[in-house]
């Protein structure tokens, strides 16, 4: 049906070509494919969010490309999709009507063709569904700057991710081996302290007290290190840095991953970082009982699973974080699914590849 509006303007092209004189039957019809152009190229951009819900990227030729796939829609592919929508829909309806539009036929045939038909459905819907995803893949290949403009970019967010990165690590081990060994010291002077003197005493209370609260610190700092970066991915890998992030979850979590020895550190990086905002979210939105994470290497790509049975309805649009983990998978050409209906439960899958 996404036809319907180039391929009438290709229809009334041909029709005045054909009533008037040539060459002004010619010239009217290139005039309306002409004023066909501008509102295709408006129509087909957002036609395009049907199948691909991905953003499309400002560019400085951003009109021009519409122009271009506006002309190549008029001239080349309304008409295959005009082919589709009669092999597709129309086939398989005219097949199951068979009996009420060809009375003449044999009974048992056309029950056997209306059967056939139904048949087909399935098939029909099949092949619906993937000419409009080739159909929205070309259209974002047209869309889309390919070339050394659009490589720079990718280039560049990789660049300021690993450099990210590298500042989070900068900041655990300056953490790790400045602000907390100079809290343990003093937590083990203050307790060193509070023992000598007596407890019913008001400044054996107050160094008590002391105590106390800087070990609270001194587990707030350790608990902040571990978010700031994992050192137990770093040491161990991805699936005991997963265990590790869900033992500490408030929402009780079934973890099972199973990995063949280590992946890219990029991978594992961002699929740590997906899992523990995952989990977050949960623990913070979701009002769930139980969550689970399941992580498989499948031909070559890493999969990673966080179900919940809370209340479900996350939506990018409401700020869950949904779009920072899209946006963070994309540098590494990672896939986010999410599948949350009102009422639960919710499913966040991850797919990254490991080459």
């Amino acid at each position: 049906m996404g036809g319907a509006v180039p391929g009438a303007a290709f229809a009334l092209a041909a029709v005045a070509a054909a009533l008037i004189e040539p060459p002004q039957g010619f010239v009217v019809g290139a005039a309306v494919v002409a004023v066909a152009v501008l509102p295709v190229a408006w129509f087909e951009p957002r036609r395009l969010r049907l199948v691909d819900d991905v953003p499309l990227p400002e560019t400085r030729d951003r009109r021009g490309r519409e122009v271009g796939l506006a002309v190549l829609t008029l001239l080349a592919m309304w008409w295959i999709d005009l082919l589709m929508v009669l092999f597709t829909v129309v086939g398989p309806v005219l097949l199951i009507l068979t009996p009420a539009v060809q009375p003449n036929v044999m009974p048992a045939v056309g029950v056997a063709v209306s059967v056939a038909g139904v048949l087909l459905l399935p098939v029909a819907a099949y092949t619906v569904t993937a000419w409009a995803g080739a159909r929205g893949a070309m259209a974002r290949a047209v869309l889309v700057p390919q070339g050394p403009e659009l490589n720079e970019v990718l280039r560049s967010r990789a660049r300021l991710v690993d450099a990210f990165e590298m500042e989070r690590r900068r900041i655990e081990r300056d953490l790790h081996d400045g602000a907390q060994q100079r809290l343990v010291s003093l937590s083990m002077a203050l307790g060193l302290a509070r023992l000598d003197l007596p407890e019913d005493s008001t400044t054996g209370r107050l160094i008590g007290q002391a105590h106390d609260e800087a070990k609270q610190a001194l587990a707030e700092l350790r608990e902040l290190i571990r978010g700031v970066h994992s050192q137990v991915l770093t040491d161990r890998g991805l699936a005991a840095a997963v265990r590790d992030v869900a033992g500490r979850s408030p929402v009780p979590v079934d973890v099972d991953v199973e990995l063949l020895g280590r992946l890219p550190t990029a991978v594992e990086v961002t699929a740590y970082y997906v899992v523990s905002e995952a989990l977050t979210n949960l623990a913070r939105h979701a009002r769930a009982t139980r969550g689970a994470v399941t992580g498989r290497t499948e031909r070559g790509t890493l999969v990673v699973e966080v179900r919940d049975d809370g209340v479900g309805g996350a939506d990018p649009a409401q700020g869950t974080g949904l779009t920072g983990l899209a946006d963070r998978l994309a540098v590494v050409d990672g896939r986010l699914s999410v599948s949350s209906p009102a009422g639960g439960p919710t499913l966040v899958r991850v797919e990254i590849p490991c080459a």
